[in-house]
């Protein structure tokens, strides 16, 4: 949920979410969205093929020539679908600039809707990668929305990944919709702080100075500065090593508290959580009972302790 109460948007590919669209009639459902992600978000469903025009069943089309500007041609009958697919693609962007967006997942392998790796097909030349024609649009009309392919979320750490910063774009929109104010971006930054650290030190240490130098930039350029930092930094992958290194920055601010054996066993769960052994959820929840204990308020407003609902599991994989 976003901090208004309603659900989260995010758009995905129509046939994930079981419509008959596909080019033979049939879907591609996928039950970890409808069943796991549809508890915590509202879905945008768009299929680029149907939507611009084609009919269900359809010929099968392939990209072709210039991955760069490719065309999506028919596969047996040699129809050129491009200008079709592109005054879409052109207009959909637009329309889906009002529904306030937070994410999208998109089919893999799809000419219009495949984000990464679509064959580009060249003439007596193996396929090269490139994205579908509608994925593309979404991609350059929307920056900074995580985006992600059905099958990509099978992988823990790339699923953690995307909904997190699905998370942190819905945060940032409810931010932006509270008529902000430096004041307000200071206090924004400061819950985000340990979040950004795990994913990039560098962007943490500009987005501070960003932040610090707030004053010298116009209200309008400071915060579009800080969203495209912000969202740039969720985007790299906080690996273990990152992790363990806020996990020892959080146990910092105990060292007056914490007996010679509460601190023993935080670190040899930080330790084992380093090396493999447990998920990253174990050394966070006794940290997170330390916050209560201590009353820590600091790290009680730290997002890096809860980005994302308990119930979506994505801090269980080792």
């Amino acid at each position: 949920m976003s901090g208004s109460g309603a659900p989260i948007k995010i758009g995905v590919s129509s046939c994930l979410l079981g419509e008959k669209v596909r080019y033979d009639g049939g879907h591609k459902h996928d039950p970890y969205l409808t069943g796991v992600l549809g508890r915590f978000f509202s879905f945008v469903p768009v299929c680029p093929e149907v939507e611009c025009g084609m009919t269900t069943p359809r010929e099968a089309m392939r990209l072709e020539g210039d991955p760069e500007q490719p065309r999506l041609m028919t596969h047996r009958t040699r129809v050129d679908k491009t200008e079709q697919m592109l005054a879409f693609c052109r207009a959909k962007v637009e329309q889906l600039a009002y529904e306030d967006l937070c994410g999208f997942v998109f089919k893999k392998g799809s000419p219009s809707s495949g984000l990464f790796r679509v064959k580009v097909y060249r003439e007596g030349m193996p396929p090269v990668s490139g994205s579908g024609l509608f994925a593309a649009a979404v991609a350059r009309r929307f920056p900074q929305l995580p985006m992600e392919e059905e099958g990509r979320l099978n992988d823990p750490v790339l699923r953690e990944n995307f909904i997190e910063r699905v998370f942190a774009f819905r945060r940032w929109k409810d931010f932006l919709a509270e008529e902000p104010d430096l004041g307000k971006l200071v206090q924004f930054h400061t819950c985000q702080k340990l979040l950004i650290m795990s994913h990039s030190t560098q962007l943490y240490r500009e987005l501070g100075a960003l932040v610090a130098k707030g004053r010298e930039l116009p209200l309008a350029e400071l915060l579009e500065r800080y969203q495209e930092l912000y969202m740039k930094a969720l985007e790299l992958h906080a690996t273990a090593k990152k992790q363990t290194n806020v996990l020892m920055h959080i146990m910092g601010y105990f060292k007056k508290q914490l007996s010679a054996e509460e601190k023993q066993e935080l670190l040899q769960l930080i330790g084992q959580y380093h090396d493999g052994l447990v998920p990253l959820v174990v050394p966070v929840t006794l940290l997170r009972h330390y916050v209560g204990k201590y009353h820590e308020e600091y790290l009680r407003q730290q997002v890096y302790l809860a980005p994302h609902p308990a119930e979506l599991m994505l801090r269980n994989h080792v």
